[in-house]
């Protein structure tokens, strides 16, 4: 049994992390040293040492009770106080599910892109309510395509962040954690004891499961079919 510990250590990487980040790093490869680019909802600005090479600039409302990076400006998305035609890249990862009113804050990412600029965003699709009661959205390709096009963008680039494997490691995971265990739940009685045994005996299997399909989507990201957990898509200031 010693063994165990260390086979799930070695199949623990969160794919999704991983294709955030490369994402991220995709989007920094993209700027010239001496560009400008804003980080829209920053956070804990996990993402700024991929920009030393350019003029980094942060904006978050930082009203949830989380950890928060300095920020350049502490602001509504909708209204970041600079002038228009700021930057050469905008960066709006996990941010757009969190807008009450999604189509401002896009119409003002268009404002303060140069022309010929580039919008990277990310949000999810199949992902459990987070940063509550800050939570208003999930997307398809197309309510993203609808959204970008209506604010004046281009859209160059549309994908799954993960692939299939990742969206059943996180339901795994999430089963993990949800499924309770009192019997009474289970409505009581021996088909409360039942069923309160049985998601017993599953979870540590749904653990190795979800460590597993999260090693497969990183070796073989499948898209051909199921759902994915996140979209990625660059769009573009026409010029």
């Amino acid at each position: 049994m010693a063994i165990l510990p260390k086979i799930l250590r070695r199949y623990a990487k969160n794919s999704s992390r991983v294709y955030l980040e490369q994402f991220v790093q995709q989007a920094a490869q993209s700027l010239q040293p001496g560009q400008r680019m804003l980080d829209a909802g920053a956070g804990d600005g996990a993402y700024q040492r991929f920009f030393s090479h350019v003029t980094y600039e942060s904006a978050d409302f930082c009203q949830v009770d989380k950890a928060y990076a300095p920020m350049t400006y502490v602001c509504d998305l909708a209204a970041v106080p600079v002038e228009a035609e700021r930057y050469d890249l905008i960066l709006l990862t996990q941010v757009l599910e969190h807008l009450p009113n999604p189509q401002l804050v896009l119409t003002e990412m268009l404002r303060l892109l140069k022309p010929n600029g580039t919008l990277w965003l990310s949000a999810p699709l199949f992902y459990e309510e987070h940063e509550v009661p800050f939570d208003f959205y999930r997307y398809t390709q197309f309510g993203f395509k609808h959204q970008l096009t209506q604010a004046g963008f281009q859209v160059d680039q549309t994908q799954w962040l993960e692939g299939y494997y990742g969206t059943l490691a996180y339901q795994a995971d999430l089963a993990v954690r949800s499924l309770p265990l009192n019997p009474r739940l289970y409505g009581g009685g021996w088909a409360g004891i039942g069923g309160s045994f049985a998601a017993l005996l599953l979870r540590p299997l749904l653990v190795v499961t979800s460590l597993l399909f999260s090693r497969l989507d990183l070796q073989y990201k499948y898209t051909a079919a199921g759902m994915c957990k996140n979209y990625a898509l660059i769009a573009r200031k026409s010029s």
